[in-house]
């Protein structure tokens, strides 16, 4: 049988894993710089606690883990003989893979809530699992890299938010970054003014598809979930939405103007873009987007998402926003939160598309000791032993091996030393140190080996 890994999964070589450890790093040093602390939580939750939070189309991309045994045992015989799955998932199964980072770290923040001095700035980097249907820069399982702050309603945050954007790009060098911004409470004043304040999700939903879609199966969707055509006339102007920042602000504020949270949203956006303006950003874009809704039941305020450069076909690589009310899920009510993520495995997707990727040097050690058999590799093994005490990376060839074969081993692994050790050396209680790169060897004592490596 020949082996394989799931759909939306993926093996990294040793390179990838590099690459990869090279990004974490640069987003982990500006979540630092930024002030944010570390946690993490279980790769599966309670479903209870997943379920409901991310809206039907959310839930239905949630990986369902069986109970653990006879896990139908307990399960309804009507249900099982009518295949009703939905009623029956919640017998089968009582926990899941979590489905992003946001959810758990608001059961975090209230389950630990008396540990926690807040505002909490806290930032996460582990894996998350999504029922999705694999394509390219989608994946069933990927990373996510969050920072979230709870406990602050300042706008401040935001801004601070699309400054962490702009820091992790730049030192990257992936310049020209589109970060997109809009506000929940400007998408409630719009469906508020054309009359389908009931409708609010299902008109997000269908409105954030329009760079996927387009506008005629965006207003086909909308209509199909009971918006009327009448409503859909009436935001015809956000299909083609233009100009400055400051000019769509201007345009929201008229179109708004019979809507009390659709102004403040637009109050609140004027005060985030007015404050990039005035700081200034290193090498991103910030750009007002009235479209976006990024579909989530929980945000209230803020809606972020980044755009990789002009040129590379990606979906974001980087979303977030403002919840004001998602601890209150979990009874802890009045907690304000907002936060953003960033898709490590597009943005490796870009970076080397874009050829990006610095040269990254493998672990490997400094020196590899030959083997000539037990003897010779004890008297090696003794110096390894001392050689690791130093810090230095040293290896022995752990086969008795022809010579060559060891040789290509160090080259093939880019090795900048080797020693070797005989009977000769044994009697003389000292090692012959070659260097790979220029060719000149030496005898020296275990010391002397000890200060040409460090």
């Amino acid at each position: 049988m020949k082996p394989s890994i799931p759909k939306g999964t993926r093996d990294f070589s040793p390179t990838e894993v590099a690459n990869r450890t090279y990004i974490m790093n640069a987003i982990k040093t500006a979540f630092e710089t930024y002030g944010f602390q570390p946690i993490e939580t279980p790769s599966f939750e309670n479903s209870d606690t997943l379920m409901g939070k991310y809206g039907e189309e959310g839930d239905r991309l949630i990986f369902k883990i069986l109970n653990s045994g006879d896990y139908l045992s307990k399960a309804d015989d009507t249900l099982i003989k009518e295949k009703d799955s939905l009623k029956l998932t919640s017998q089968i199964s009582e926990k899941a893979l979590r489905y992003d980072l946001t959810v758990p770290f608001a059961r975090y923040v209230v389950q630990h809530q008396n540990e926690i001095t807040f505002p909490f700035k806290r930032y996460q980097i582990q894996p998350v699992w999504r029922a999705d249907r694999p394509q390219k820069g989608r994946f069933r399982e990927f990373f996510q890299c969050d920072a979230d702050v709870v406990g602050s309603k300042s706008l401040w945050q935001e801004v601070e938010f699309i400054q962490l954007y702009d820091t992790v790009f730049t030192s990257l060098g992936l310049t020209g970054t589109t970060i997109k911004i809009n506000n929940r409470k400007i998408l409630s004043g719009i469906a508020e003014v054309i009359g389908a304040q009931d409708k609010l999700i299902d008109f997000t939903v269908a409105l954030d598809k329009l760079d996927k879609i387009g506008q005629e199966k965006v207003e086909a969707e909308m209509i199909s979930k009971g918006i009327t055509e009448e409503a859909i006339q009436k935001v015809q102007p956000l299909f083609s939405f233009t100009g400055s920042n400051l000019d769509k602000l201007e345009s929201l504020k008229n179109m708004l103007q019979t809507s009390e949270e659709g102004l403040q949203g637009v109050q609140e956006l004027r005060f985030v873009i007015s404050s990039i303006a005035e700081l200034g950003l290193q090498s991103a874009n910030l750009e007002i987007d009235v479209t976006l809704a990024r579909g989530l039941n929980y945000y209230t305020g803020a809606i972020f998402e980044v755009a990789a450069p002009k040129g590379v076909k990606m979906g974001s690589i980087g979303g977030g926003g403002r919840y004001d009310d998602l601890t209150g899920i979990f009874g802890m009510k009045d907690v304000s939160g907002v936060g953003i993520s960033f898709g490590l495995d597009r943005i490796y997707l870009v970076l080397e598309e874009l050829g990006l990727f610095k040269t990254v040097a493998l672990p490997k050690p400094k020196v590899l000791f030959v083997n000539f058999g037990d003897a010779e590799g004890l008297y090696c093994m003794k110096a390894i032993t001392q050689l690791r005490a130093n810090n230095i990376k040293s290896e022995l060839y752990p086969d008795n091996a022809k010579m060559k074969k060891q040789m290509t081993y160090a080259n093939n692994r880019e090795i900048e030393f080797v020693v070797i050790a005989g009977s000769n050396e044994m009697n003389n209680e000292e090692f012959t140190l070659k260097n790979m790169i220029s060719g000149e060897q030496s005898n020296c004592s275990l010391q002397e080996l000890i200060q040409k490596l460090k």
